[in-house]
Formats: structure tokens, C-alpha cells, sequence
């Protein structure tokens, strides 16, 4: 069984990324009134206590999200994302941090389907005992990647997938890959929002090119860097990979990015990218 655990990590940097990305993609779909699918690989625990021991121990969310909090925000896209953690937490204390599963249940429509995978037993019963009521939900304890081949196309015909690996099996990556490449040939107008950390950067620009090389189309890339590249800090930053992206969504995350990048700043500006890849 993987060790890997979210609740040291919830609320950090990365998790401020990729989840106000997953609210972005998520409102894009509820645009129009057709049902679709949210497939959501590692789906974690889906909430997370900021008060645990876990969360204590590592203090991660104190450059994250409760650097956000006291924040003055602008842009709307950041807005929202901020009205759903409000929501999460009762009163003005910050205790709640939701992961991607709850986010979705509070965005998809009664006629959308959520289906969640998490294959961790302990986060996996946690995951039950919140959303298990949620008619719309189906909730899996299997290997993500045989979720992924197994779930595709979904019977909507439309959908996002989102795939958040701890990426603690270093053939993760290359895996990674190859079920990318598998599941567009079976879906490809589905959007896949893909998260990676920025840990060396030599490596992860080795891998994106791996993934550029295999032709998969309309692939655009965020990152967002609190900390250099050399700082010797482990993640210096992360990014999120999207497939079939809304035509709105480099320009809309260029302005959002840039503010996000100065609530979050570490000393120095950090670096910051939106950018097509295809």
C-alpha cells in the first residue's frame, strides 16, 4: 500500500493551483446544460482538517491557503474559488480544506455524475463517509489507471478528467503517459486537467517534452513557481497540464496567475506560466 497521504500536503501552494483550476474547468462545463462526467483519478480524502496533526506537522497550508485568506482578491476567477472554501468552513474560522471531490459535488448539477477513485484504504473510507450519500457519486478503491481505461468514453459524452498522482512510483510518469495517449484515443473532446510538482526542473521539462512528442493536440500548460528553481526548497513549484482547454482560459489565467503569484510570494517574485504546448 502507497504511503502517500494529502492531509500533510492539503491547502499548500500546489493545492491553490490545481483546485482553482478544477473550479475554472468545472464552471466551463456547467455553461451548458447537457450532463457530463467528472472522473477524478486520486480523488484523496476529499476534506481535510487544517487544525489535524497531519497538517500541523508539515505547516504547509500557512503559505497557502491562509496566506489567501487574508488577501484582498480581484480577479473572479479567485473570488469564487474562495466563496466554495467560505462555504466549506462555518463562522470566520479557516479549519476546512476541501479536495477536488468536494469541490465538485458543490459545483456539478443534480443530472452530472461524479466518479471518484481513491485507492488508499484509511482516505478511501474517508472519502465514503462524506460523499457515499451523494446519489450522483460512485466511488472506487481500485488502481487509478485502471479506473481511467475502464471509464472512458463515459456514457455523457462529455466530462472532465482529472488525474492529481502523488507521483510516488518514479514509473508513475511514464505511465502517466501512456494512459494519457490511451484514454484520448477513446475520449478525445473530454478536457483532462493533469497536475505535476516542480521538483527538478531538468526532469519535469524531460517529461512534458516526453508528453508534447506524442502528438496528443490542444495541450496548454500552467505552472505557477513560489520558490526558484535552485533553492533546494524539494517542490519548488507545480503545474497543471490541460487537454482540450476552454478557448478563454490562457488569458483568463495570465491575469489570475499574476495575483495568485503575489498573495503567495516567497521573498522574491516567483515564476509563472500559461502557455499552449501543441
Amino acid at each position: 500500500m502507497l504511503s502517500y497521504r494529502h492531509s500533510f500536503h492539503a491547502g499548500n501552494f500546489a493545492d491553490l493551483l490545481k483546485h482553482i483550476t478544477l473550479v475554472y474547468l468545472l464552471d466551463y462545463l456547467n455553461k451548458k446544460d447537457k450532463p457530463y462526467c467528472y472522473l477524478d483519478t486520486h480523488s484523496g480524502a476529499g476534506l481535510y482538517d487544517l487544525t489535524s496533526s497531519h497538517a500541523a506537522k508539515t505547516n504547509e497550508f500557512s503559505e497557502g491557503i491562509a496566506r489567501f485568506a487574508q488577501a484582498s482578491l480581484e480577479q473572479p476567477q479567485l473570488q469564487r474559488y474562495w466563496q466554495l472554501i467560505k462555504k466549506i468552513n462555518s463562522g470566520t474560522q479557516l479549519r476546512l480544506y476541501p479536495g477536488s471531490p468536494q469541490l465538485a459535488s458543490l459545483l456539478l448539477r443534480p443530472t452530472d455524475r461524479l466518479l471518484l477513485n481513491e485507492l488508499h484504504s484509511t482516505d478511501h473510507k474517508h472519502l465514503v463517509a462524506l460523499l457515499s450519500q451523494d446519489k450522483r457519486c460512485l466511488i472506487k478503491q481500485e488502481d487509478a489507471f485502471a479506473v481511467l481505461k475502464a471509464s472512458l468514453p463515459p456514457k455523457e459524452k462529455r466530462g472532465l478528467v482529472f488525474i492529481d498522482p502523488s507521483y510516488e512510483k518514479k514509473d508513475d510518469y511514464q505511465k502517466l503517459i501512456q494512459a494519457l495517449v490511451s484514454a484520448h484515443k477513446r475520449f478525445a473532446t473530454g478536457v483532462y486537467a493533469i497536475w505535476y510538482p516542480v521538483i527538478s526542473r531538468q526532469d519535469t521539462e524531460a517529461w512534458i517534452q516526453k508528453l508534447v512528442a506524442t502528438g496528443l493536440p490542444k495541450l496548454m500548460r500552467i505552472e505557477h513557481c513560489p520558490y526558484p528553481d535552485t533553492s533546494g526548497q524539494g517542490m519548488t513549484g507545480s503545474g497543471m497540464l490541460i487537454i482540450n482547454p476552454p478557448y478563454t482560459l490562457a488569458e483568463d489565467f495570465k491575469k489570475l496567475l499574476k495575483e495568485l503569484e503575489f498573495i503567495l510570494r516567497q521573498g522574491t517574485p516567483g515564476k509563472i506560466r500559461a502557455e499552449s504546448l501543441s
